[in-house]
């Protein structure tokens, strides 16, 4: 067995990394569930490319279609050029996700992040409306560029920007006041006394689920009001489903529960199915107003993204079995870790399909309870505005048994960490 050798890292590589420095391991193979490190020790991954990988490591399907795309000398890189796979890949978004849906959307192909797709999102709702602002949420997260910063509630990541962060008006998410608060009465008195000095912004964005913030989880009925106010007062309702979208609550759009359509949606992370960088924003037809090449980018064409997406798209979108398989170990999930947080004082639990939090009172407990279970061979993250809360975003696709291999690392990670039962 070798010594792990990270002197290359710590010598040439940017002080901003991050989760390798909770995770001291070289990585090295992966499939499935699973990713190895150069030693060959095995860990069970409960952190999925922070939602990126929803279908888990090197899914045989969707590597299939990329080995057989690449070794055709299919277009890898194409800007906004029509090709062959980007037919494919909208004739599938078509005909998997909008029309079983009775959704209308245009699809817009804006760099491949979802901090690009947000940023698409927020530069057409104000080209839209002629208005600048927007309304965003408390403990929002929706990317580490300038505008997406803007609407992003966590001080840290804002403070990072260095400039004033303008035209955006946080509110008060889904159970900020512990529900003794009538949800959006401030928002629609303001929005409707002309002497309030609030102006009307451009656009509402939201997620459904707040990862980063720390699994925060909106009501269907909040996200209804929230839709019906956007509506009655021609304000674009913007859903970030960058995270929360791909099936990781259950449905493919975290905002089917609520039966609501959005004006715009973003998503990226897991839309591409593999890994690969991929981003696309849904927009209403009447509001695709964009000049050409008003909003662009060198990488917004990566073709081999679009074979595994439309791969991605077919093989588990075309009926409902991933939605139910996922809702089953949402609700396996839930009842165990229930459970674990019933035994502890000052743990809690909170989530929807394939994403939960363990909320920890002592924020310092989440960290502790994130190393203990790496050094058992789980990874999993802290969120949270104090990093209270430690995140699962296990992949759709893992079987029962390695659910439950990975609850009871956790189970056991929690118990080491806080002591005996309550």
């Amino acid at each position: 067995m070798t010594t792990t050798d990270t002197s290359i890292f710590e010598a040439m590589e940017s002080n901003v990394r991050g989760y390798c420095r909770d995770w001291p391991s070289v990585f090295n193979t992966a499939e499935g569930a699973w990713i190895r490190d150069e030693q060959g020790r095995d860990y069970l991954d409960f952190f999925a490319g922070a939602g990126a990988l929803n279908y888990g490591h090197n899914n045989p399907v969707l590597k299939a279609a990329l080995l057989d795309y690449i070794g055709s000398n299919g277009i890898t890189h194409g800007l906004d050029m029509s090709t062959v796979a980007k037919r494919e890949l909208l004739e599938t978004v078509r005909d998997t996700l909008l029309t079983p849906r009775g959704f209308d959307y245009k699809v817009q192909f804006p760099g491949p992040t979802g901090a690009n797709a947000v940023e698409a999102a927020l530069k057409l709702a104000r080209k839209v409306t002629g208005r600048k602002t927007i309304l965003s949420f408390t403990n929002a997260f929706h990317g580490m560029t300038l505008g997406a910063l803007a609407v992003t509630g966590n001080a840290t990541k804002r403070a990072g920007a260095g400039v004033p962060l303008e035209h955006s008006t946080p509110m008060p998410y889904d159970g900020y006041f512990d529900n003794t608060i009538e949800d959006f009465g401030w928002m629609q008195r303001v929005l409707d006394d002309s002497s309030s000095g609030f102006d009307r912004p451009a656009a509402v964005i939201v997620e459904t689920v707040q990862g980063e913030g720390g699994v925060n989880l909106a009501r269907a009925e909040w996200l209804r009001h929230l839709a019906d106010l956007c509506a009655a007062r021609d304000i674009l309702l913007i859903v970030d489903d960058v995270q929360m979208g791909c099936g990781r609550t259950g449905p493919f759009f975290s905002f089917e529960i609520a039966g609501i359509t959005p004006d715009i949606v973003t998503l990226s992370k897991s839309i591409s199915g593999y890994g690969l960088p991929l981003a696309l924003v849904l927009i209403k037809p009447e509001l695709d107003q964009w000049a050409p090449g008003e909003h662009n980018g060198t990488f917004r064409g990566n073709n081999p993204a679009f074979i595994t997406a439309s791969a991605a798209l077919r093989e588990y979108w075309s009926d409902d079995k991933l939605a139910k398989q996922t809702a089953a170990n949402g609700e396996h999930l839930n009842k165990t870790l229930s459970a674990v947080a019933d035994r502890h004082n000052g743990v809690s639990t909170r989530g929807r399909g394939m994403v939960h939090g363990i909320v920890f009172d002592d924020p310092s407990q989440a960290g502790k309870v994130c190393r203990t279970a790496f050094e058992q061979g789980l990874l999993v993250e802290t969120s949270g505005s104090m990093d209270e809360v430690v995140k699962l975003l296990p992949p759709l696709t893992l079987g029962r048994d390695e659910l439950d291999r990975g609850l009871s690392v956790l189970t056991n990670s929690i118990d080491t960490v806080c002591g005996g039962a309550a």
